[in-house]
This record gives C-alpha cells, sequence and structure tokens, in this order.
C-alpha cells in the first residue's frame, strides 16, 4: 500500500476521489429521496455534449460541460414543470440529442477522441494538479450549497407537498439542486466518467437506505461506502490494472449488496 501512495499522480487521484465522493454521496442521498435517478443519467449523457462544445470552442471542457449541463437540467426541470410532456420523457429526449451532438462534434477533432474516452468511462489516475483544483472548487461549492438547504432538501423529499404548504420554495429549491447535480456530474467525469457517473449518485445512497434505521444513518453510511469505494476502486485498479471509474462502481455495487445481505440478517 506505501508503495500505492508513493506516486504523485496517485496521490492526486485519492484527495480528488475522496472529495468528489464526498459529494456524490451526499448528493446521491437527496438522488434517492426524490428518485432523480433517471435525471442523473440524462444529465451525465448530456455532459459528453458540453465536452465536445468545449474542445470545439476552445475552452477548458470541465467549463463548457458544467455550463452545458446545467442549461439542459433547467430545460429538463422547466418542460417538466409545465406538465405537457413528462419529466421520463423529456430526459430520453434531451440525453441522446445531447450525447449525439457531442460525438459529432468530437469526431471533428481525431486527436482528441482518446481524452474522451477518460470523460465517457473516467481514468482519475490522469487528473493532472490543475483538474484537481477545478474539480475540487466545483465539489467543494456542491457541498455547501448542499449544507446550507440541508433541512429545506431533507423536507421536500420526505414530503412535497407539506414542504410547500410550510412555506418552503420548492420551485426555486428544485431548479438549485437540478444545478448541483449537474455541476457535480461534471466534477465527477474525471473520477468514474460519464457512463458511470449515475451508478455513483445511486448506490451510496441505495446502500444507506438498505441498511439504516434512519435518514441520519442513511446519509452516513452512504458517505462511508462512498468513500470506501473510492479507495478500494483505486487500489484493485493499481493492482489488477482496470479502468478506475469500472472498478470504482464494482466496489460500491459489492458493498450495496453486502448491505443487502446485512439487512436480511438483521430483519430489516
Amino acid at each position: 500500500m506505501s508503495d500505492f501512495l508513493d506516486y504523485g499522480f496517485v496521490q492526486r487521484a485519492v484527495v480528488t476521489g475522496a472529495l468528489i465522493g464526498l459529494s456524490c454521496a451526499v448528493l446521491a442521498f437527496f438522488v434517492v429521496l426524490r428518485r432523480m435517478a433517471f435525471i442523473g443519467v440524462g444529465i451525465s449523457h448530456a455532459a459528453v455534449g458540453g465536452v465536445a462544445l468545449g474542445v470545439v470552442l476552445g475552452v477548458p471542457p470541465v467549463v463548457s460541460a458544467a455550463a452545458f449541463s446545467v442549461a439542459v437540467a433547467w430545460v429538463i426541470g422547466w418542460i417538466a414543470q409545465r406538465g405537457r410532456i413528462s419529466e421520463d420523457t423529456a430526459i430520453g429526449v434531451f440525453f441522446p440529442t445531447a450525447m449525439a451532438l457531442g460525438i459529432a462534434l468530437i469526431s471533428l477533432s481525431p486527436t482528441y477522441r482518446q481524452d474522451l474516452m477518460g470523460y465517457l468511462f473516467g481514468n482519475i489516475l490522469s487528473v493532472r494538479p490543475s483538474d484537481v483544483w477545478i474539480l475540487a472548487g466545483l465539489s467543494a461549492a456542491s457541498l455547501g450549497v448542499l449544507s446550507w438547504f440541508f433541512k429545506e432538501f431533507l423536507y421536500l423529499g420526505v414530503d412535497e407537498e407539506a414542504a410547500r404548504a410550510a412555506g418552503v420554495p420548492a420551485d426555486p429549491l428544485r431548479y438549485l439542486l437540478l444545478t448541483v447535480l449537474a455541476v457535480t456530474i461534471v466534477a465527477s467525469m474525471k473520477l468514474v466518467g460519464a457512463v458511470l457517473v449515475s451508478a455513483f449518485l445511486v448506490i451510496p445512497a441505495a446502500t444507506g437506505q438498505a441498511i439504516a434505521g434512519s435518514t441520519r444513518a442513511m446519509l452516513g453510511v452512504a458517505i462511508a461506502s462512498a468513500l470506501a469505494a473510492v479507495g478500494g476502486g483505486l487500489w484493485l485498479s493499481w493492482l489488477w490494472d482496470l479502468p478506475s471509474g469500472a472498478s470504482i462502481v464494482l466496489v460500491s455495487a459489492a458493498l450495496f449488496f453486502a448491505a443487502l445481505g446485512a439487512a436480511r440478517i438483521l430483519g430489516r
């Protein structure tokens, strides 16, 4: 293990992975409570279009992906709010369209295709020092918003009708949560990739939900399992030369099934 941590790129991967894993776990808590898992899938695929736009326009892909993903999330929320088209239908229209746009644009830059694979499937071991600051800033901003409005988001997730009756501004908070979701997905793309990030935004909270007896315990288990998945996944990736993103998600899934088994034994 000491040899594993001797390398600078591994240290950057561990630090960045821990920070992003923490923010994903906290966000996953609200995603599962509000049944927004499919939105995470849609935004993660739409982020590919944002990456491609950044390549074509010559701006940092993380910045362009964040702006594009937030715009798509807001449009999906606006269409769903009007009620003419269901939310899942809007997601089903936007995410393949945005991803197809990204693939078409990236074909104009053949030299960038290899790096695109990193955004699709994750390669945290290739994170550069400059990326660490950008990703850490995005993750810190997401955690700050989630912490500041934690009670309001929790109230909406448990009983939205009662929250509205109590005067909680449900619609603005919904758009804010969509924004945080989009930013966190972009920040996580280097960790597990756009294809796998949706799983990382659900599995930690599902693990907590399977074994915990309260929302507080559910959040704690989600954070612990996410951090364990990052550490364990990176170690397996190093040990067996596996893709880092896939390794992290597989470890996270293993923890989920272990939690299901423990819950069955405990009678929950």
